[in-house]
């Protein structure tokens, strides 16, 4: 059965703290994502794998306990886009996109550093985001099973960064 373009929207918030340092932006949330309510919720996405390894920690498994990963290492998430037409969790069929307010949370926060997990995302931020915030962000490949390109290694030396952060 082929998948059909729907308009989805983004019917979770961002995950933050006032505290938070570190800010990872994706394009939009996968069908899994949408379906738990929280981000990177497809069993194959190394997104939380490759945070547990960085960080020298077990892999969160509930919404709980990954929002409690987020909070204790300062990392705030969300998604460049609120709402688009998509066909299925495929980012090269997103079209008509509506953007969050990413500025919004630049504001209540002390972000150091953005970072885009993905080209999808870094493109968006770069092209509506950056403009009006003035913070440019780094690019990081994505985490997504769609990029088998990447290996888990080759992830892990990439996203270390994040670190120094």
């Amino acid at each position: 059965m082929k998948m059909k373009e729907a308009r989805q929207t983004h019917e979770f918030g961002p995950a933050y703290h006032l505290d938070s340092r570190i800010f990872i932006l994706g394009s939009f949330p996968s069908v899994k994502s949408r379906e738990i309510g929280f981000y990177y919720g497809h069993p194959k996405n190394r997104f939380w794998k490759l945070l547990a390894d960085l960080y020298q920690e077990d892999e969160p498994d509930t919404v709980a306990d990954k929002k409690a990963f987020l909070k204790k290492h300062q990392i705030a998430l969300w998604d460049v886009i609120e709402s688009c037409d998509i066909t299925g969790s495929s980012d090269s069929s997103i079209r008509n996109v509506k953007l969050n307010d990413i500025g919004r949370i630049l504001k209540e926060t002390d972000i150091k550093a953005i970072y885009a997990n993905g080209k999808k995302a870094e493109h968006l931020y770069k092209k509506y985001v950056e403009p009006v915030t003035g913070r440019e962000i780094i690019s990081l490949p994505s985490t997504s099973p769609a990029n088998a390109a990447f290996t888990m290694e080759r992830l892990k030396d990439s996203w270390k960064q994040i670190l120094s952060v």
